[in-house]
């Protein structure tokens, strides 16, 4: 019997134009370069006690020659970050069956107190796990352990939804229903086929 749904955050329910194709095309920063920069960066800033992310920008911003303050940048990243209704209404959906929903979410302070203020539908969540907090990165298994410990859950009780092939494949290694999330309509007929929604 499934108890819960769990769900990644970023790509599924918020989506937005990649960023490192946004400073390309704003700013001519050649993609390569920009998504090696965003790699290292985020390695670190995820975890707990990275201190200021931007602090870790900045050198690459000046870099390549852009004079963009703290508030300036995370403006620009965040404001194209949308929220998905559609997916957002089958969340509800399942949670009025009597399922738990989580959010299982790699991301950094900064972002993770903007998403608080600007997307209220995060409030219907049983609760988000954000790698900041918790210090486990996905994919790895203690993201997921983790999880299905504070809640009590089993693996075969839930089922994992994730844009990430790499954590899908971890979170099906450890007996979790997983699957990558490519388009609403697969993920709402997975969610019937489990009789969740």
């Amino acid at each position: 019997m499934i108890k819960a749904v769990i769900f990644d955050l970023n790509g599924i329910f918020i989506q937005s134009p990649k960023l490192s194709d946004r400073f390309h095309d704003k700013f001519g920063i050649p993609i390569e370069e920009f998504l090696l920069a965003l790699k290292k960066i985020m390695i670190k800033v995820r975890n707990p006690n990275a201190g200021d992310a931007f602090a870790y920008w900045k050198p690459y911003l000046e870099k390549w020659g852009l004079n963009m303050s703290k508030e300036d940048f995370f403006n620009f990243w965040f404001d194209s970050e949308k929220e998905i209704p559609e997916l957002v209404e089958l969340a509800r959906q399942v949670k009025k069956k009597g399922i738990k929903i989580f959010i299982l979410s790699n991301n950094f302070i900064e972002r993770a107190v903007c998403y608080g203020k600007k997307f209220s539908f995060l409030n219907i969540f049983n609760k988000i796990y954000y790698s900041w907090q918790t210090g486990f990165v996905k994919p790895s298994p203690e993201a997921f352990k983790n999880l299905l410990l504070e809640n009590n859950l089993k693996p075969e009780e839930c089922i994992y939804f994730d844009n990430s092939k790499e954590n899908v494949e971890m979170a099906n290694a450890l007996s979790i229903k997983s699957f990558h999330f490519e388009k609403i309509e697969n993920l709402e007929k997975t969610l019937k086929d489990y009789n969740l929604i």
